[in-house]
């Protein structure tokens, strides 16, 4: 077994002697195990233990254990109490997630605070196993039958590779002590009916079960793998970043096969549920902005886009408006958005932009202070080339503005007047003519250094 744990740790890369480890130690054999394997190779560790006294004396049993097993080895140990019964009610959730973000939470601080390269779990392959029936039985996608991974960010399995009777019978061999959990053994919990109940008959049925599922999760893993990439290049085709957040490209969304699974692959990092994903296909052929919200973004529908956006952060809503005082030559503007504004005063060389960032105003006909704000209901201007009026709302319509866009249009304001729709359009009335004396050029989506 020695043998095959550095087997392992090599073939797939999971640590170096040079590395600093945390190891997670229960007291339980498995973790026992892991500790006395890395203390026989010579690589430098500590042991981290969490106590959530979800079982009285014999939670604090375990921690004592585990401090004289530091002890034994020489290594650092680290222990924190944790109210995981109180956390898993403030946060709605099961003891054992809760006693699972906890643990992890603090691992990472550990890591942080006392430059540990990787956190170590005892992880073997029944355990593998029996999380492959709970993400079946819970229900779940391809990635909740891949099994545990045996490497993930910081965290290592380096005993993903053997079975818990392997494990005890080493820990027998080499006449290991380690401690045993009372509520192992009860099958109120879902992975204790799985390893108690529901495995044993299925072995009973064919003796060889646990070696072929086992292969089969790393088939899976391994066409995970190719799936994966095939979406990643599939998602460049569809889905782009821009200003307003993600734009997914309806028609070649549509061309998709199959699909319903290929829409679930897009959204569901932005925390869509498969209901919302099922009417966000539905809605694909139907009319736009229609709006579905997951709790940390919202997808909108457009003509030919459905546009993801991180919901709004409370506290951080930027301002309704920003006045624009007088100046003499220069002024520029970093927030809500970036703008440069300058006068001009000799317009008689001066050759208009033809792009929609640059605004040429005639200065003689605007009023200071200038306001930048967000469009109201009833805003009415005159578009450039048009001498006539027009509601904001009809001109958004033209121009096939999505719900996005026109939350984020900005409108410059003299007085009562629209100067210019900013990014898109002035109003006709403050365009630069042969008796212009003074040019008011503003420009935005450029960097302001003051």
């Amino acid at each position: 077994m020695y043998t095959d744990f550095i087997k392992h740790i090599e073939h797939h890369d999971l640590c170096r002697k040079t590395d600093k480890i945390l190891l997670a130690v229960s007291g339980g054999v498995d973790s026992v195990v892991m500790a006395n394997l890395f203390h026989r190779h010579g690589f430098k560790f500590g042991m981290a233990h969490c106590n959530f006294g979800l079982r009285g004396a014999e939670s604090d049993g375990d921690e004592q254990f585990v401090a004289a097993l530091a002890k034994k080895y020489s290594v650092p140990f680290h222990v924190q109490r944790f109210p995981a019964a109180d956390y898993s009610k403030q946060k709605g959730i099961s003891v054992q997630m809760a006693a699972r973000e906890l643990r992890y939470g603090w691992f990472e601080d550990l890591c942080s605070s006392q430059k540990y390269d990787f956190i170590a779990t005892a992880h073997h392959l029944d355990d593998q196993i029996e999380t492959f029936f709970i993400n079946l039985i819970r229900g779940t996608g391809i990635s909740g039958l891949h099994g545990i991974p045996v490497k993930y960010g910081k965290v290592i399995r380096p005993l993903l590779f053997i079975y818990r009777k392997q494990i005890e019978d080493y820990a027998m061999a080499n006449h290991l002590h380690y401690r045993s959990d009372s509520s192992n053994a009860s099958t109120k919990y879902l992975r204790n009916k799985i390893r108690h109940e529901l495995i044993p008959v299925i072995n009973e049925m064919n003796p060889d079960f646990n070696h072929q599922l086992t292969s089969a999760i790393n088939r899976i893993n391994d066409i995970e793998l190719i799936a994966d990439q095939a979406i990643v290049n599939w998602k460049k085709k569809v889905m782009q970043e821009t200003g307003l957040g993600f734009i997914i490209d309806i028609p070649a969304l549509r061309d998709a096969t199959p699909l319903l699974t290929l829409t679930w692959e897009l959204l569901s990092p932005f925390g869509f549920n498969q209901s919302q994903v099922n009417n966000i296909v539905q809605s694909l052929s139907r009319g736009h902005g229609k709006i579905f919200l997951s709790p940390t973004h919202r997808a909108v529908k457009n003509r030919l886009q459905l546009i993801i956006q991180p919901l709004p952060v409370p506290g951080k809503n930027e301002p309704k408006h920003v006045t624009l005082h007088q100046f003499i030559r220069r002024k520029s503007l970093k927030h809500p958005i970036p703008l440069l504004l300058e006068k001009i005063n000799d317009p008689s060389h001066y050759k208009i932009p033809s792009s929609n960032n640059i605004a040429s105003l005639d200065c003689d006909k605007i009023f200071f202070p200038l306001i930048l704000r967000k469009w109201e209901p009833g805003d009415v201007f005159y578009p450039f080339g048009l001498n006539r009026k027009k509601k904001l709302s009809d001109f958004f319509i033209d121009q096939k503005f999505s719900l996005p866009d026109k939350e984020n249009c900005w409108l410059l304001c003299s007085g009562n007047h629209i100067v210019w729709v900013v990014g898109h359009r002035i109003d006709h009335r403050f365009r630069i003519t042969a008796k212009t004396k003074q040019i008011l050029n503003i420009v935005t989506n450029v960097t302001c250094d003051t």
